[in-house]
């Protein structure tokens, strides 16, 4: 009871000072309002970029390897001509792997083909990018579909006509309907529409199934050459359950380096890539980041919490009358102390909440402006909120411990 009759009293003050003081009080408050506002806006950012990259993890798949030409992450000791003279992953390393893999659990052989236009009647999309893919594409990748199926067997084995299409070929193509056994010409040749992924939207890597076209490989080779490098061929290795992915990719290196002769000594002429590759590049940078934005913001609160020191020795000037009758009639040290060391953290806690309200406030306008939705986790409401009792505490020690130690004659003769 005395703790909160002590904790009423102390508000109080506060309020007083914040009422009789409005420009002094709001001045030094802004300090702490700005540096609580920086640390949690960069922490909510960088959240909010890391589960961004997740989406776009899951969707490459967490335990799946890319057997390529180039690395996603270059060494900048290695000289890139030395890429250059690699061969590309073509359909006999697929088969090698296939055949040889005890740790796969899918494995599909893929190719790009960019900007090529999509006709339907009289309608047509610009800017399409096709992927000719085996049979376990579905199994390597995440995705969903709006309407329709994947393919068979027997339709990837005998390179049958057909496609998956993503949502947004889908509206421009057929406005108001499906498009499913609709037949759209691609590369010069028509192929039915057997599926129509959904929609997903632009993810932090680029990385959209919306303006996708989806044939068989074996399709595609009565086209184009699967194995050219211009189409950038990838085998997807995606490991079974349980399996650590660098358990796989520990296997596939042998399997590589066996089905291209590659003696001991010789270094690996193929890439073997994986989502961890980005993440841990990523992270380094989110590190970065974070730290960057709580320095910048510390320094803030510093500056805020002197302002705040500054507005407790004005007070404790103020009220040294009050404190020597207080004293005069009983009040302990420890009394006194408490008293303005409350008043410091509730004023600090003040500055925090309204940098927490202009976070909140502005994840509303950057999803209105930008339609990114920004997270604001609890850890970082607890991060603002301890930062600003700390600095609270830090602030009013000082003039708390000197209004503690005033002696109460000298105290009451003060003006």
């Amino acid at each position: 009871m005395i703790f909160l009759k002590l904790f009423r009293e102390s508000f109080l003050f506060a309020y007083d000072a914040l009422r009789q003081n409005k420009l002094r009080t709001m001045l030094s408050l802004l300090g702490v309002t700005i540096g609580i506002f920086t640390i949690i806006a960069v922490f909510s950012a960088v959240d909010t970029l890391r589960d961004n990259l997740q989406k776009s993890v899951n969707k490459l798949g967490s335990n799946s390897v890319y057997i390529e030409k180039w690395p996603w992450v270059a060494d900048g000791e290695y000289p890139w001509w030395k890429y250059m003279q690699r061969p590309v992953s073509n359909l006999r390393d697929f088969h090698e792997v296939q055949r040889r893999s005890q740790t796969a659990q899918a494995i599909s052989y893929e190719i790009s083909i960019d900007n090529r236009t999509i006709k339907y009647k009289s309608n047509t999309v610009d800017g399409a990018e096709i992927y000719a893919v085996t049979q376990d594409h579905n199994k390597t990748w995440n995705f969903d579909f709006e309407d329709g199926r994947y393919f068979t067997d027997i339709e990837s084995r005998t390179g049958a006509p057909v496609a998956l299409i993503g949502h947004d070929i889908a509206d421009n193509l057929f406005p108001g309907g499906n498009g499913l056994g609709k037949q759209i010409k691609v590369m010069g040749k028509y192929v039915t529409i057997i599926g129509v992924f959904a929609k997903e939207g632009q993810d932090m890597l680029g990385i959209s199934s919306d303006k996708q076209v989806v044939i068989p490989i074996n399709f595609a080779r009565s086209v184009v050459d699967v194995q050219n490098q211009k189409y950038n061929p990838s085998i997807v290795v995606k490991g079974k359950d349980g399996i650590p992915v660098d358990e796989v990719e520990g296997e596939l290196r042998g399997i590589m380096r066996s089905v291209r002769s590659l003696r001991p000594g010789i270094d690996d002429n193929f890439s073997l890539n994986k989502i961890t590759l980005l993440s841990n590049q990523l992270d380094i940078l989110f590190k970065v980041v974070n730290v960057a934005g709580f320095i910048i913001g510390l320094f803030s609160i510093l500056v805020g919490g002197f302002g705040i020191a500054n507005i407790m020795f004005v007070s404790v000037k103020e009220r040294t009358n009050i404190i020597g009758i207080q004293k005069s009639l009983g009040a302990k040290n420890y009394f006194i102390m408490l008293q303005f060391l409350i008043e410091s953290v509730i004023l600090c806690l003040l500055g925090g909440l309204i940098g927490l309200l202009l976070v909140y406030g502005g994840t509303f306008i950057v999803k209105w402006v930008a339609d990114v939705g920004i997270v604001l986790y609890l850890k970082n409401v607890i991060i603002g909120i301890g930062t600003s009792v700390i600095i609270g505490v830090i602030s009013g020690i000082i003039p708390a411990y000197s209004a503690s130690r005033l002696d109460p004659v000298e105290a009451i003769r003060s003006n």
